[in-house]
């Protein structure tokens, strides 16, 4: 009964259709809008065909009446007759446009002035409108034997309506037939639409409700009169053939429902034989089941251990570290003779390596747990990498040439994470550097299509074809002997590689057992300012140096681009016959040979650390000394000096002058005292005025006697953590505006949302360098 309702239900759906929802009714409203905005536009048109007509036909009417009144007004002027001149006006005065007759002598008297009110009417504002209140006109009198003889002026004023009020009624008639053409277009369409569509596919929705699917003598629908090769025709032909298909397939499936119940009076036997086995199985499964559980459990201990070791990890080292480096950055700022200066910098630079090893542990976990954060900011990239290649020199072999080759067209500024790709930069030199003992280190850098490519090429030992696939594994290197050798933990390729995939870029190598390595970083790093060419220098330069070397590529790449002239010599022999204006060499056993020969200026380029004596180097004056990689910025200054005879110099745009001094009321919570001076000798280095709290309740009490600026907040304090005091530093609504800034050793990623969700701006992880410093404060406390 329930299926014999919804088929009644169903049947009597066609039949409520609204008349709006209908086909017919739509095509023929938008056939009607399509006509009626049509046929308002003709009518339109043809009004202002009419318009223009009757506008002209008032002048020509107008004009053709003063022609007939001009051989009678001249002579009623010629002979001053009043009263002809009354009839006259009078006579024009019968026109329905003609309001105002005058008639004036040639000495200016009047021989009859005339008039009548004007008609009054609803359509008289729009004929007024249209075209306009009144006109006049007038006409010089004159007869036809005396042409040249003045005899008065006829004056007619013209009452517009006479005209505007025959136009607006055929105006009117026009929009009216317009509009019942339309309605009666309207019903015309409706009914033909109705005839041809509507009435024929509600026969065909009937006949389909009303047939039953599951009848395998289900008959053919019929098709509509008229309608059996349109659009009708085929929709019913498509049905019929759905039909027959389903009574196939029902057909089908009532065999295979018979089959079916053959084979589960068979399987019920089998059921019933496999039950016992099954039950067995399922105890067993059972206790699996509590094992993996108990397995997950332990899996999610482990975890949860392991993030909590990795961040006290990363507090207990970091807390020292900071110190650490802080102290001996400090002591670099002091007056320090040379011996005690590298010492330091050594220890600084070691202490460097040491946090870069520590964040690559951290970072390989943000990977793990896909919290890695990507910034897009713009930043020198060509000074970065000579930064880094400068920074890791130290850890070259005398034998090896380091060198920073730039192409003279890179941007000055690209759009990416600057910290990550020191990352990758750094973790591809070190591993060049560590790997090679003789020959030279390449690190080039060039614009590709889509951003940037970083190669790094070495002479070092190679790496094994078998060997290239697991070296981007964490914790695994080429071999076991590497590891025994050369040291190392196997992180800075795994890392490396999953750096650039996260920027979406990719790591290549190519490499040869005992002939080098290239490693090739392309990254989507797209150009933010182009590159800015420094100014134009004049001069010969001449270098004595092994072909093919690290220094004549970078010399024979640059300074044409800066408008030098170049050559490079094998021996002192080639080199006797000219003077060029600068020598640059990288040959020691030859530099005092040079002397008294050549007299130009010297730049030496050698290795770090290994600068000649004051004594040696005066001997060779006027003579240079710089480090490799020579970076562009010390290349153009030491050119500059040279060729210009200065011993200062503008800055080139190569290199920035950043200017640190600045004042900034700063309160420092910190209970460290090692980390207290680090942070204040920085502060001070920076010109900032420097208070001391030692717990949060401390801080909240110095901000109530002083004003600051800016607050550096540690987290973990006795008495009151960092946490608490900046929750109620923002309670308490005095200080909404006052940026509090996070100081932790914790680095792992929900110690931000943690910092943040306190009331925290911004967050700083231990140990920091200064310029860190610099860059927050200047974000924070704009000058």
């Amino acid at each position: 009964m329930l299926a014999q309702r919804t088929e009644c239900e169903t049947g009597s759906e066609p039949m409520d259709i609204k008349f709006t929802n209908r086909l017919s009714y739509k095509q023929a409203r938008l056939t009607v809008l399509a006509g009626f905005i049509l046929g308002t536009l003709l009518s339109l048109i043809q009004i202002g065909i009419d318009y223009a007509s009757e506008d002209a036909s008032i002048n020509r009417e107008m004009r053709a009446l003063l022609e007939i009144s001009h051989n009678p007004a001249s002579r009623i002027a010629y002979n001053i007759d009043s009263e002809l001149a009354q009839e006259l006006a009078q006579g024009l005065l019968q026109s329905p446009a003609i309001t105002h007759v005058r008639l004036i002598d040639n000495n200016d008297t009047v021989l009859v002035d005339v008039q009548r009110p004007r008609l009054e009417s609803s359509y008289r504002m729009l004929s007024d409108f249209l075209f306009g209140e009144r006109r006049e006109f007038q006409d010089r009198l004159q007869l036809s034997h005396m042409p040249d003889e003045y005899l008065g002026t006829l004056f007619i004023e013209v009452d517009t309506f006479a005209f505007g009020s025959r136009f607006l009624k055929r105006a009117e008639v026009t929009l009216l037939s317009g509009f019942v053409r339309s309605l009666i277009l309207t019903c015309i369409l409706l009914t033909l639409f109705y005839f041809m569509l509507t009435k024929p596919l509600v026969r065909v929705i009937r006949a389909l409700s009303n047939s039953d699917s599951r009848n395998p003598n289900q008959g053919k629908l019929s098709f509509p009169p008229g309608h059996e090769q349109d659009e009708i025709g085929v929709l019913v032909k498509v049905a019929n053939q759905q039909f027959v298909s389903m009574a196939t397939e029902i057909q089908q499936r009532r065999n295979a429902e018979n089959r079916l119940t053959d084979y589960l009076n068979e399987l019920e036997n089998i059921v019933s034989a496999r039950t016992n086995e099954l039950r067995a199985s399922n105890a067993s499964l059972s206790q699996s089941n509590e094992e993996l559980e108990e397995a997950r459990r332990r899996a999610l201990d482990m975890a949860q251990a392991r993030a909590a070791f990795l961040a006290n990890m990363s507090h207990e080292i970091r807390t020292p570290l900071n110190g650490l480096l802080g102290m001996i950055a400090l002591s670099l700022d002091s007056p320090l003779n040379a011996e005690q200066r590298q010492q330091l910098s050594i220890a600084h630079d070691s202490g460097k390596v040491l946090v870069d090893l520590l964040n690559d542990i951290l970072d390989l976990s943000k990977f793990d747990a896909g919290q890695l954060e990507l910034e897009r900011i713009p930043f020198d990239l060509g000074s970065m990498v000579e930064d880094t290649a400068s920074l890791l020199s130290q850890n070259a072999a005398p034998s090896v040439e380091l060198t920073c080759l730039i192409d003279p067209t890179f941007p000055a500024l690209v759009l990416g994470d600057p910290t990550r790709v020191r990352q990758i930069v750094s973790n591809l030199l070190s591993n060049a550097l560590k790997f090679t003992r003789f020959g030279r280190v390449d690190v080039r850098l060039r614009r590709e299509t889509g951003g940037v490519r970083i190669e790094v090429c070495d002479t070092g030992i190679g790496i094994p074809h078998e060997a290239q696939v697991r070296i981007f594994q964490p914790f695994t290197q080429a071999g076991a002997g590497i590891t025994r050798q050369y040291g190392g933990t196997g992180l800075g390729l795994a890392l490396t590689n999953n750096l650039c995939e996260a920027m979406q870029g990719r790591l290549s190598i190519s490499s040869e057992a005992g002939f080098g390595s290239q490693f090739s970083a392309e990254l989507p790093l797209p150009a933010h300012t182009l590159a800015i060419a420094p100014a134009p220098l004049q001069g010969q330069i001449a270098a004595i140096s092994t072909a093919g070397s690290g220094l004549d590529e970078l010399l024979a790449t640059l300074l044409p681009a800066w408008g030098l002239t170049y050559q490079r010599h094998d021996h002192l022999d080639t080199l006797t016959m000219q003077q060029p204006d600068l020598l640059i060499t990288d040959n020691l056993s030859a530099l005092f040979d040079l002397r008294p020969a050549v007299k130009a200026p010297i730049l030496l380029v050698t290795a770090y650390g290994n600068f000649l004596p004051t004594e040696q180097a005066t001997q060779l004056a006027p003579l240079q000394q710089q480090a490799r990689p020579l970076t562009r910025s010390a290349l153009y200054q030491s050119l500059h000096r040279a060729l210009n005879g200065a011993d200062t110099m503008t800055p080139s745009p190569l290199q920035g002058t950043p200017n640190n001094e600045r004042r900034a009321h700063i309160l420092l919570v910190e209970d460290n005292p090692v980390n207290q001076l680090v942070a204040k000798g920085m502060l001070a280095k920076l010109g900032c005025d420097v208070r001391v709290a030692t717990h949060g309740a401390e801080a909240l009490e110095r901000l109530e006697q002083h004003d600051f600026d800016l607050v550096l907040m540690d987290c973990n304090m006795p008495v009151m953590d960092g946490y608490e005091a900046s929750r109620k530093i923002r309670q308490s609504g005095r200080w909404p505006t006052l940026p509090i800034v996070a100081l932790t050793a914790n680095a792992m990623p929900e110690e931000r949302e943690r910092c943040r969700a306190a009331g925290m701006n911004d967050y700083l992880a231990k140990p920091f360098r200064r310029e860190e410093l610099l860059t927050l404060i200047n974000q924070w406390v704009p000058l």
